[in-house]
């Protein structure tokens, strides 16, 4: 039996009919056609629904997945454990469906989504206020720059090379025609050094950027760095991994002005990369000066509780030449996914969760100082990664990901010095049988 596909060509002609158009050329008329491709498209042949799922079946089978596969992979996005009430809750239909909340009347629920979340967020980073929605962790560091810019009328920042690398492109291809001028802070011993820093700062800095902890790991000096930037009136960006806060000292401690990261490890997928959550939090004096939304808490005319859309200084339908950013998508459903796994495993168990990682983190590089060839670029404190070096690492890692180990990440990409090193996470997922047998395939390739 033949499979259906539908006559474009005949739906085309009707629905150019059906508007008083002749052709698709009339169309378009009015662009100019200096700037129109006139050619067809490099498409393939279309295909029917059962073909089509059978080649993306077939791509998707190409892929190895963390249920295939033992993960050690970090670096933003990590392979922590998701409860299963998350999905049973989030996929319901008006939290899966929804859209922006822009009539309060008829999206409380949305609304109170958001409003818990932002808490949540406050919560954890210590600080005074969070919004919603940034998209992911890159873009959340873009616009935490630009508020700082704004907030003090300068234009310097200075970005250290221990912050994400990918951050670090996503702030260098944005801000640069905000008039941003970035700087960028060298490394001594994987984390930000404090002399060329001090040195880089100047009354003309808006902001100093730090990671916390850091794209390596490491467990940055904040406290001096803070003390540092306040010398010359420039603001404390930290870029924090949420899920590490149940751990670590909250920013807001160390003196930040704005707290921005990557809220996947707060119960997301890995997704193969998306999609993912970005979160900003600020002091009060920043309020107006937060992009995205921010939904808030008040009473009716019968004290009933109510939620809104308390602030919206952003985009194209309130004051577009006077917005503070043209974030304008909605995030919500995986603010939600965060606030789920945020209830569900409360104070007790997100500190559990941390202190599992680094435990665990740790158990992992003590053994591996046992194999023969192994070294450790770096010392000091670490959270729940590390960098380790490994000869011929790039084909090491092939080799254990054969065998259904995913190793790490090779950092010679973003760092041509750190040739043959490996960028290593370890969660709370992760059992010492595990990591055991991680040492054992290392060892038996370096042998």
């Amino acid at each position: 039996m033949s499979s259906y596909v539908p006559n474009t060509a005949l739906q085309v002609k009707e629905m150019l009919a059906t508007i008083g158009v002749g052709s698709i050329d009339e169309l378009f008329a009015e662009i100019p056609a200096g700037v129109r491709l006139n050619r067809p498209l490099c498409l393939p042949k279309g295909l029917s629904e059962p073909e089509t799922v059978r080649k993306i079946t077939d791509l998707a089978d190409q892929n190895i997945s963390t249920q295939e596969a033992v993960c050690f992979l970090g670096g933003g996005m990590y392979d922590h454990y998701i409860p299963a009430a998350i999905n049973h809750l989030l996929l319901r239909g008006d939290f899966y469906t929804a859209y922006t909340p822009y009539q309060a009347e008829i999206s409380q629920g949305t609304l109170q989504a958001i409003y818990e979340f932002q808490s949540l967020m406050c919560a954890l980073t210590g600080m005074d206020q969070a919004n919603a929605s940034m998209y992911e962790g890159g873009t959340a560091l873009a616009e935490a720059v630009a508020m700082a810019q704004t907030q003090t009328g300068r234009h310097r920042v200075l970005l250290p090379e221990t912050v994400h690398p990918e951050y670090r492109q996503v702030t260098e291809s944005v801000m640069p025609s905000l008039g941003a001028r970035l700087a960028t802070v060298p490394m001594e011993d994987g984390v930000t050094d404090l002399a060329r820093l001090n040195e880089m700062l100047d009354d003309q800095t808006a902001a100093v950027v730090v990671q916390y902890p850091n794209f390596f790991g490491r467990i940055e000096e904040l406290d001096e760095i803070s003390a540092a930037a306040k010398r010359v009136g420039a603001m404390l960006i930290v870029v924090a991994n949420p899920l590490a806060l149940g751990l670590l000292t909250p920013p807001a401690e160390f003196g930040a002005d704005i707290v921005c990261g990557e809220g996947q490890p707060l119960g997301i997928p890995m997704s193969f990369g998306g999609p993912s959550l970005g979160f900003l939090a600020a002091k009060t004096a920043l309020l107006r000066k937060m992009p995205g939304r921010i939904a808030g808490c008040t009473r009716d005319v019968r004290n009933q509780r109510g939620f809104v859309l308390t602030l919206q200084a952003r985009e194209q339908h309130i004051r577009r030449e006077k917005a503070t950013s043209n974030i304008c998508t909605n995030q919500a459903l995986m603010a939600l996914s965060a606030t789920i796994y945020l209830s569900l495993l409360g104070e007790q168990g997100i500190r559990a969760v941390a202190r599992q990682c680094f435990q665990k983190a740790h158990y992992l590089r003590r053994e591996l100082e046992k194999v023969p060839g192994v070294s450790f670029p770096f010392t000091g404190p670490f959270y729940h990664e590390f960098v380790v070096k490994i000869p011929q690492a790039k084909k090491v890692l092939d080799r254990m990901a054969k065998e259904g180990v995913f190793a790490g990440i090779a950092l010679q990409r973003w760092y041509p010095s750190l040739s043959d090193c490996v960028l290593v996470a370890v969660t709370e997922k992760r059992t010492v049988e595990e990591m055991n047998l991680y040492c054992q395939l290392l060892g038996g390739l370096l042998a």
